[in-house]
């Protein structure tokens, strides 16, 4: 292909010399190739391999602006932008658009406010923001007074990124650019440059998985390349992330909403139906069984549907268990202490209770859930519940009586609330769920699981 892009360009480049113009070529990106061929042949190379140099679509048609355009800069008597944003890219794509828009990806950029941003531009600083969470979130990108762009904004191809048009996102943050590759966007690697580490290891996650063991071992079968990408049709030997977010089935067309196949949401303290949040605001949406029905049918390609129906009642249980046992207690004590005034509340993560309720969810608790939902076991109970449980135990518990008892001993309006988190700790303790942790196991469970014991030993004691 890129010899043959090599060819191309050179007669493209001889025509051109020779006509000024060239069949498929606007007359305006045939003037960007006359400079940029020698200046960026990698580039260039890039593009040639692209459909949209296939389709006849160069540089001009994507970097074009409009006057008035925040970002529209004079470039050899063209009008151009520097940054392609969603909105250009609407321009033939857009269904596409409009997809991407009302999804979570295109709002990854709002984080200001959130605990994250405060740890990236406060507690680490706003370098580790700038090359760190916005290189995946995406930031407000600045236009300078002479046109250029703010070096603290750009470049940036953050997934949620806000631009000067106005648009949200990035589409190249999955389609790079400039070959704007499907079997790139297919690759669960693309999804990885943020889908990684210890407060969302989806990547991770997915290569422990029987689903990423089948991809990485039948890649060959994958059939990455092919223009049309149906399970079941044109590959069988594993799901990747897109497959199952977003790409089409038999019956499903492919879907850029990120979340239309998502039933919960597993990113916040505490789990709710993804549809919960705006069906509590009045706003119409897809609803959560909607959006797993449409995930069956995805797994209804490979798997029966007793089987799908089986897991789900695993995955909710998962969910519900770390909701129920930890995030709601965990939750309503922390907000009893930091919002009764017993630790600071007008800034995060300057008291160790903080820190320590901020991993027990933001990290364990994502781990747990997550490795449940995308077939993970060890994510599920090494780096997921097993944490949750050591931190709860351990760190969260011992933390809230201290400060409570620090409270008591100073008396006043503080002592009152002390008392009440205090109670709220106890009433926790002494339930079914945490009951084991205080002595208070149910008799017969402590006689089984001493019976269950003296048996294991038996078999592998020598």
């Amino acid at each position: 292909m890129r010899k043959a892009m090599a060819i191309y360009l050179a007669i493209f480049a001889l025509c051109f010399l020779a006509t000024g113009v060239s069949a498929g070529i606007s007359e305006e990106s045939a003037a960007c190739l006359e400079c940029h061929q020698d200046q960026m042949p990698g580039l260039v190379a890039e593009w040639g391999a692209s459909r949209h140099f296939a389709g006849g679509v160069g540089c001009y048609e994507c970097h074009r602006a409009e006057t008035g355009d925040p970002d529209a800069i004079e470039h050899n008597d063209y009008l151009i932008s520097i940054i392609v944003s969603p909105k250009d890219c609407s321009r033939c794509h857009e269904r596409e658009f409009t997809e991407f828009d009302r999804s979570h990806h295109a709002n990854a950029g709002k984080i200001l406010g959130s605990l994250d941003n405060f740890l990236g531009e406060i507690v680490e600083g706003p370098a580790a923001a700038v090359s760190g969470c916005n290189q995946c979130h995406g930031s407000i990108i600045k236009v300078n007074d002479d046109g250029t762009l703010d070096a603290a904004t750009w470049p940036n191809t953050g997934i949620g990124r806000l631009n000067p048009d106005g648009s949200k996102g990035s589409c190249t943050a999955c389609h790079s650019r400039h070959s704007f590759s499907a079997k790139l966007a297919r690759q669960p690697e693309n999804c990885g440059k943020c889908h990684l580490g210890p407060d969302h290891p989806q990547k991770e996650i997915y290569e422990e998985s029987k689903h990423g063991i089948a991809f990485y071992s039948h890649i060959d079968r994958m059939n990455l390349d092919n223009p049309s990408w149906v399970v079941g049709q044109n590959y069988s030997a594993a799901p990747t992330c897109a497959t199952c977010h977003m790409s089409a089935t038999r019956d499903l067309p492919i879907t850029h909403d990120i979340g239309d196949r998502i039933s919960w949401t597993l990113r916040p303290p505490i789990s709710q139906y993804v549809d919960a949040k705006a069906k509590a605001a009045g706003k119409e949406v897809k609803s959560w069984q909607d959006r797993r029905n449409d995930m069956k049918n995805v797994c209804g390609n490979c798997h029966t549907s007793s089987w799908v129906d089986n897991f789900y009642t695993q995955y909710d249980n998962v969910v519900k268990l770390y909701n129920n046992k930890f995030a709601i207690p965990a939750t309503d004590i922390y907000n009893k202490i930091r919002g009764g005034g017993l630790i600071t509340n007008d800034t995060n993560f300057d008291d160790e209770l903080e820190w320590i309720y901020f991993y027990l969810w933001h990290h364990e608790g994502r781990r747990a859930r997550m490795g449940a939902a995308m077939f993970a076991p060890d994510y599920t109970q090494w780096h997921g519940f097993y944490e949750i449980a050591e931190r709860f135990y351990m760190e969260f518990i011992p933390e809230a009586e201290e400060i409570i008892e620090h409270a008591l001993k100073e008396g006043g309006e503080e002592a009152k609330i002390a008392e009440e988190a205090k109670k709220m700790i106890e009433d926790v303790l002494s339930s079914d769920d945490h009951k084991w942790f205080i002595g208070q196991m149910d008799p017969a469970e402590k006689a089984r699981r001493k019976a269950d014991s003296e048996e294991f030993k038996k078999r592998y004691d020598h």
